[in-house]
């Protein structure tokens, strides 16, 4: 028990940098108290106390502002951030070293018995606001952004965004990005620090570009490449360069001009 409680504890100075020290987290994270007392009521629960299992459930989301039914299954280090809000339905499953924000939903599509909420595996994160709504799987270390509505699968490694949640990073994407900087690079430009993690259809729109920069850059390397075997004294013109202060004003455009906050 206190191996768990010393588990729950670091995990939050791992992830909050706003944590100063232990007993300041446990008496001030309304994230712990709601799980300390989750697994005082899933203990209930899985003992067929139902009727004081759903009580001590209540009195948490009472203190807390957290709702977790009793029957919800929960890792080790889960960490909630906040929490104000948030709701996980009764056959959710939840894996070790997951993270949740304010306002986040883990619920059913259905009203039938059985299996309605979905499984988060381990490293997952779910951003403040989103819903998860159904009985499938977020694979290990995906995120879910936030506000982001998801009804289906998501891999492992997956970043989902948007409503309805669609994939916009994949693990296996990383040598996409990896040849758009290059071409990016090669033509001197500067995508506006943009990247496939972020859900702008400007940014989209720009790696697409790339995308098809970069083929028609192969191609033409080959048509110079066979030309020159059929004429040696054929030499490819240089292609006149692309210079950071000929897209300022558009940079300052799509990045504006308001300061960070």
């Amino acid at each position: 028990m206190f191996e768990r409680l010393r588990e729950d504890i670091q995990s939050v100075f791992h992830r909050d940098p706003a944590a100063r020290n232990a007993f300041e987290v446990m008496t001030c994270y309304p994230g712990m108290h709601a799980i300390w007392l989750h697994r005082l009521g899933h203990a209930l629960w899985i003992r067929d106390f139902k009727w004081l299992a759903r009580l001590v459930s209540n009195f948490g989301r009472w203190l807390t502002g957290i709702e977790i039914h009793p029957g919800a299954k929960v890792g080790r280090r889960f960490f909630i951030d906040h929490g104000m809000g948030i709701v996980i339905g009764e056959t959710a499953e939840i894996g070790d070293d997951v993270t949740l924000y304010q306002g986040v939903t883990l619920g059913g599509t259905s009203w039938n018995k059985g299996k309605r909420h979905p499984t988060l595996e381990d490293g997952v994160v779910v951003g403040a606001g989103a819903k998860v709504l159904g009985p499938f799987t977020v694979g290990a270390g995906a995120k879910i952004g936030s506000n982001a509505v998801v009804t289906k699968e998501v891999p492992a490694g997956a970043t989902a965004v948007g409503i309805p949640g669609r994939i916009i990073v994949k693990a296996e994407d990383g040598e996409v990005e990896a040849k758009r900087k290059a071409m990016a690079a090669k033509i001197g430009f500067d995508a506006y620090g943009v990247s496939g993690d972020m859900p702008d259809p400007v940014a989209r729109a720009i790696g697409l570009l790339l995308d098809h920069l970069q083929a028609v850059d192969g191609r033409l390397e080959e048509v110079c490449g066979e030309l020159s075997k059929l004429d040696s004294s054929y030499r490819a013109k240089d292609m006149p360069a692309l210079r950071d202060e000929d897209f300022a004003e558009v940079k300052q455009d799509v990045q504006g001009d308001t300061p960070p906050h």
